[in-house]
């Protein structure tokens, strides 16, 4: 038994930026505020959609940090409750959209969002109207229900989950990504391959999300390198951010699994960007699960034009290497302490998705071979 739902109009192609206008107009929606990265707010685009809007929308907040704090998402609530805004934009990466959709939900509220992250606590089912343009072919939140935050206080990263969460329209415009540098490109582009693998072979997998995932990763391995070697490629830009937002597609539903759980402690310990961090550990993961008795892991394989599990894995690390990723963790001289303070982070709730148990002795050889202290 199965159950697919996607609430979230698409609406995808050059120039569909141009659109937002129009939804809001369409919807009747005032005082709208553009929640975007400090990125978006200097390369004038905020400025750009605030003109053609007819005064609907009336603010810009951009204090976004790259993996936005529980404050940010505080204050922006704050900004949100002092301008009476009745609609919400937000525009950029994950961080934008995730910072965004829980604003957007806890400014209804006299609370801080703290009170909902990682306590299981649900928030209230109401929420301002909510837009997603994504500026990075990376994150797939423009359709997902989950905000990734960050608490920088307590050293903690957990996604929050809410029906809430979903946008209401997704705007996805490949020229918006033509100046995304080549280490974001590639950073964004292994994301989306996690995404798609992870989404696949979850516990929680179904046909729909599954034909998706193999779509997505398809895409990531035919134009990804493309995009990073040439950032004017229209057409691999335009198939990187497809492949993106179906890998959301593909995943919002069965949830991220290992290589996502352990994304969260490198990020938060050492800094490693979201995506590289998940890259990080998906070969390795792909061995693992290959082993799973159900075989989906090599159907996925050879779908997607490997050999087996073994090949998948090796054509995952040799993208990484094309596209200059991290491969390991031996800069960083981990001590064992350290690989133990990992390995005990590393059993996140996404942990639980994934088809094969991972107990700390995977992980601890996991975390080993990435430092070189076994071959």
């Amino acid at each position: 038994m199965w159950k697919y739902e996607q609430p979230v109009t698409v609406e995808f192609g050059n120039k569909a930026v141009d659109r937002i206008v129009p939804l809001a107009r369409q919807e009747g929606w005032q005082r709208g505020i553009i929640i975007a990265t400090p990125h978006v707010v200097k390369n004038g685009l905020t400025e750009r959609i605030m003109s053609q809007s007819e005064g609907r929308i009336t603010e810009v907040f951009s204090h976004i940090s790259p993996n936005p704090d529980v404050a940010d998402v505080d204050a922006c609530a704050d900004e949100i409750r002092r301008g009476g805004n009745g609609f919400v934009i937000a525009i950029g990466g994950g961080s934008a959209m995730d910072l965004a959709k829980a604003a957007a939900s806890v400014c209804m509220t006299d609370e801080s969002i703290r009170s909902y992250h990682g306590t299981g606590k649900a928030l209230p089912h109401r929420h301002l109207p909510f837009i997603a343009v994504p500026t990075t072919a990376g994150t797939g939140s423009e359709v997902t229900s989950v905000a990734v935050l960050s608490d920088h206080e307590l050293k903690k990263k957990v996604p929050i989950v809410s029906d809430n969460f979903f946008p209401d329209y997704a705007v996805i415009d490949p020229c918006l990504t033509y100046d995304m540098p080549p280490y974001l490109t590639a950073c964004c582009g292994i994301d989306v391959l996690s995404h798609a693998i992870e989404g696949y072979w979850s516990i929680h997998h179904q046909p729909v999300c599954d034909a998706c995932a193999v779509y997505a990763a398809d895409l990531v391995f035919r134009y990804l390198l493309r995009a990073w070697e040439d950032p004017e490629d229209a057409e691999a830009r335009e198939k990187m951010c497809e492949a993106s937002v179906i890998a959301g597609l593909a995943f919002t539903l069965p949830k991220t699994t290992s290589s996502h759980a352990c994304s969260f402690p490198l990020t938060n310990l050492y800094g490693i960007p979201h995506g590289e961090a998940c890259g990080l550990t998906l070969d390795y993961f792909v061995r693992i699960n290959g082993a799973a008795e159900d075989g989906r892991i090599k159907e996925l394989a050879r779908r997607l034009g490997f050999k087996d599990a073994a090949a998948l894995a090796d054509g995952i690390g040799e993208l990484k290497q094309k596209v200059r990723l991290r491969r390991d963790l031996k800069d960083f001289h981990l001590t064992s302490e350290q690989m133990d303070e990992l390995v005990v982070l590393s059993h996140h709730p996404n942990m639980g998705n994934n088809p094969v148990t991972v107990t700390d002795d995977i992980l601890h050889e996991l975390y080993q071979s990435l430092t070189g202290s076994i071959q």
